[in-house]
């Protein structure tokens, strides 16, 4: 980690080397969430053969858990290079911030990893080896593994978020963990963790959700099917509802510790007092807007008081803007946020004060001194990052991406609780609710009138079957929207507040980081072709039914 005010590193190095993380972290969420979907509904499922020891339901557990271990295997494979790419191409990162980062993954791969692979293979292969209740316990085993997994993965992330439980030691250059409660269960954490697996549970609820309507509509498996729905909008709904809870809670961190962030998401250029939450507005999703100079979005339409609600649970509540954490605010407990230019200045001080530290080390023999240097550099270490800041335009993350990334997860997660609302009603016989709702449905032309009294599923119109596997997709692109919110909403930033992209990237040569990151995407996309083709071919071939 150098000490100079601005690194000469390649322009074409940082952006190839940010270029090809996303491009693996974003094939890589491909398969997490269908993973840690999958695991909630196949346990469900061998829970109700070990309950009942009816042969269905193993039918139904082992066909789930088959496109479980398809889809675990090209998780895995992603994930790991996700992994080696913090030392070749962000080795600064690494080596600034490794002690802390490389715990919870150093957790991760010894405890949550090896314990769902050790799991999986007992899952796999040994119904005729072990107890139903082992076999069982190993099935929810494998899927608390890969959760837990995530989890460790999630308070590194969190953490880059939020920095907590660290302190710079100026000796070793090197930010070291003095707390390691406070990292792996800080709210940031915890919140990140929630809203993440839950929505996870979302997409593995859709899919199996699309694959039994796909059955219903081929008019095959149709028991498999509709018990398969049965569990899968039960499981959908809880965690659409979840997910709402969880992004609000997610909000109100955000808005603490990340407030640029939330003023992105929002286009909120001008804050204040009783903000009002933005439904839509006309953002050019190919430009940085001029919010020096505009009061706020053209043709805003807000619900009132809801933005002051969410971030601070006080309707009243005062919302920064983007204008104001660049110019200064004055928070309601009277005291004062700096400027961006008071914190780049107070930035570079800490780094000059590191490097006279350093010198005066070096000519003592490199013995440790005290000094009023060890003061000032205290001081202003938490502005450190801010001195590599050249324009203070640079820390406002690209509003675009932001706003209608985070309009297309909210209204596509309002659609999933409608959805899984309506699909709950259809699949259980809910005495006289149920049928009440049932009647207006073939009212207004929904369901058909020979339904309006019935409780089948198999007698839905062709379009029910088809929206059911619209949603796949669509549920794709609301997790992935939720995470270019997280991403994006952050930048420059490696680190909030304390280490900026251009600092963080290794100095190496921009082409050869261009290269791979071509290899990178024909390799992934020739393997999510790959697990498509043998998913299809999979639910193509259905279960495996065995005799009673």
């Amino acid at each position: 980690m150098t000490t100079d005010l601005f690194l000469n590193i390649d322009a074409a190095s940082i952006n190839w080397a940010r270029a090809q993380f996303a491009l693996t972290a974003i094939y890589h969420w491909l398969f997490v969430p269908l993973t840690l979907g999958l695991a909630v509904i196949m346990g469900i499922a061998e829970t109700c053969w070990y309950r009942t020891r009816n042969t269905f339901w193993r039918d139904t557990a082992q066909f789930w858990q088959r496109l479980f271990g398809i889809n675990f295997a090209m998780g895995v494979a992603t994930g790991i290079i996700l992994e080696f790419e913090f030392g070749t191409n962000w080795s600064n990162y690494s080596w600034f911030v490794g002690d802390i980062f490389g715990a919870p993954l150093a957790i991760e791969g010894i405890v949550a990893f090896f314990m769902e692979s050790t799991f999986v293979a007992v899952m796999y292969f040994g119904w005729k080896k072990v107890s139903p209740g082992f076999h069982l316990a190993s099935t929810w085993l494998t899927g608390l593994g890969a959760t837990i997994s995530a989890w460790w993965i999630l308070v590194a992330n969190a953490w880059m978020q939020n920095p907590v439980g660290c302190e710079f030691n100026p000796d070793t250059m090197r930010n070291e963990m003095v707390d390691f409660f406070a990292v792996a269960l800080s709210p940031f954490a915890i919140g990140k963790f929630c809203h993440t697996v839950i929505s996870a549970w979302i997409i593995g609820a859709v899919f199996v959700v699309a694959v039994s309507c796909w059955y219903l509509m081929k008019r095959r498996e149709e028991r498999l099917a509709v018990e398969s729905i049965k569990i899968a909008v039960v499981v959908g709904l809880i965690a659409s509802l979840g997910a709402a809870f969880t992004g609000h809670v997610s909000g109100q961190q955000v808005a603490k510790a990340q407030p640029m962030k939330l003023a992105a998401m929002e286009a909120l250029y001008n804050g204040g007092y009783d903000q009002g939450l933005t439904a839509i507005a006309w953002v050019n999703p190919f430009c940085q807007p001029d919010y020096e100079h505009m009061e706020s979005a053209p043709l805003k339409i807000d619900m009132p008081y809801a933005l002051s609600i969410m971030a601070t649970n006080d309707p009243h509540g005062f919302v920064p803007g983007i204008n104001d954490i660049l110019n200064g605010y004055t928070r309601p407990d009277g005291s004062r946020e700096p400027s961006m230019d008071e914190k780049i200045a107070r930035g570079r001080l800490a780094i000059s004060t590191l490097a006279e530290y350093r010198k005066l080390k070096q000519e003592n023999g490199g013995k440790p001194l005290l000094s009023t240097h060890l003061t000032i550099l205290k001081e202003n270490m938490p502005y450190f990052g801010y001195g590599y800041v050249k324009d203070k335009k640079d820390v406002v993350p690209y509003v675009p991406v932001n706003f209608w990334a985070f309009r297309i997860m909210v209204g596509l997660g309002c659609l999933f609780i409608l959805y899984f609302v309506v699909m709950v009603f259809l699949s259980f016989r809910i005495p006289y609710l149920s049928i009440i709702v049932r009647r207006l449905l073939a009212t207004i032309g929904i369901l058909p009138e020979t339904m309006a009294d019935s409780h089948g599923m198999t007698g839905l119109p062709a379009w029910h079957y088809w929206v059911a596997i619209a949603l796949v997709p669509l549920a794709y692109i609301a997790s992935e929207s939720g995470w270019l919110v997280a991403e994006f909403g952050r930048q420059p930033w490696t680190i909030q507040d304390m280490l900026p992209t251009w600092v963080a990237v290794s100095d190496i040569n921009g082409a050869s980081v261009a290269l791979t990151f071509f290899l990178f995407l024909f390799l992934f996309t020739l393997m999510l072709a790959v697990e498509i083709s043998i998913l299809l071919k999979q639910i193509k071939r259905g279960p495996e039914y065995t005799e009673k």
